[in-house]
């Protein structure tokens, strides 16, 4: 896999899951089932406008009627819209992997980990190159509500400092594994925290994510 086929590859792969459970199965995004989040992922790409509101509170009403207005479509057109990817005249068209790559394995996760009798993919190691890049670069973003020092490492050892504090706690496990631990998907992710008892579990119990 190339670096510019992430986006486009988790992209193919979640619609044919949507296609496989239907509009009212769970996620791991509190709230929403399949018809909802295929709904965000949409608007996303071709309401811009809705945007802000993700966010900016005072923004996420216009933002969630946007979205409540796309689920109308149902599950069948929303689908055929997600492949088809960013429209043409969408910035995210032209960054498809930068902006799309991370977002679209983190939602594909969201609906496989929410089904009975999951399992961790077995992902290549160009995969997980990729998702390092992604996670790494926006390891400060993503950790910066953190209530201790986080640093993030895979199993060979590469890692990257995410929040400097005392006491601080290592997120240890594969590139995908970590992503969805700082996406805010800590207990669906499989990682091992290394650190003092205390500064574990206020790690674990904290709100994390862009």
């Amino acid at each position: 896999m190339n670096e510019a086929s992430l986006a486009k590859s988790e992209r193919i792969l979640l619609c044919d899951l949507l296609d496989s459970v239907g509009p009212d199965a769970p996620t791991l995004c509190e709230g929403w089932t399949t018809l909802d989040l295929a709904a965000h992922l949409v608007v996303r790409e071709r309401r811009i406008d809705s945007g802000p509101g993700l966010l900016i509170p005072a923004l996420a009403g216009w933002t969630d009627r946007v979205r409540t207005g796309a689920k109308a479509r149902g599950l069948q057109r929303l689908v055929e819209q997600i492949r088809t990817g960013p429209p043409v005249w969408s910035p995210m068209r032209w960054a498809d992997n930068a902006v799309n790559g991370l977002e679209y394995f983190v939602h594909h996760e969201d609906i496989r980990r929410a089904q009975t009798g999951w399992e961790p993919r077995s992902l290549p190691s160009d995969l997980e190159d990729e998702l390092w890049k992604r996670v790494s670069g926006g390891a400060k973003m993503s950790m910066r509500r953190a209530p201790v020092g986080v640093v993030l490492e895979r199993p060979d050892g590469t890692s990257v400092t995410a929040r400097e504090a005392q006491p601080s706690v290592a997120v240890v496990g594969p590139s995908g594994e970590i992503a969805l631990f700082t996406s805010g998907r800590t207990s669906a992710a499989r990682v091992e925290l290394r650190g003092d008892a205390d500064a574990v579990t206020s790690l674990r119990s904290a709100k994390l994510g862009v």
